[in-house]
């Protein structure tokens, strides 16, 4: 089995559960961007507690739901592509956080890769 090693940037997000744009949810709309234009794939994480900018707790507890609770959407590809997508994130991300890290990926699978 093939394994991929080198250097790559992550991309995190974090937007509300209820946050939307042009009528569906916003994590739905930047996975969507992301496979559009190509990226090498993206993850949405439900979080069960947390807080932002506006220091509003939001929580899965059972007593105190919330229905906006916190989302990460996370994606890991070149610099390159990376960047292809900031201006969409530009236009749509209007409360939220954006990260970029550099990474070192180990990826293993059976297919080579497309680039």
């Amino acid at each position: 089995m093939p394994k991929i090693t080198g250097q790559a940037k992550r991309l995190r997000i974090y937007i509300g559960e209820t946050d939307r744009w042009n009528g569906k949810s916003l994590y739905h709309a930047i996975v969507l961007k992301a496979k559009e234009l190509d990226l090498a794939g993206a993850t949405v994480f439900r979080g069960l507690m947390g807080y932002g900018a506006n220091s509003r707790i939001h929580t899965a507890r059972i007593v105190d739901l919330s229905d906006d609770l916190p989302i990460l959407i996370e994606i890991v590809d070149s610099e390159e592509y990376i960047n292809k997508i900031l201006p969409f994130l530009d236009e749509v991300v209007k409360e939220g956080l954006v990260t970029i890290d550099d990474i070192e990926i180990i990826k293993y699978g059976h297919k080579q890769p497309k680039r």
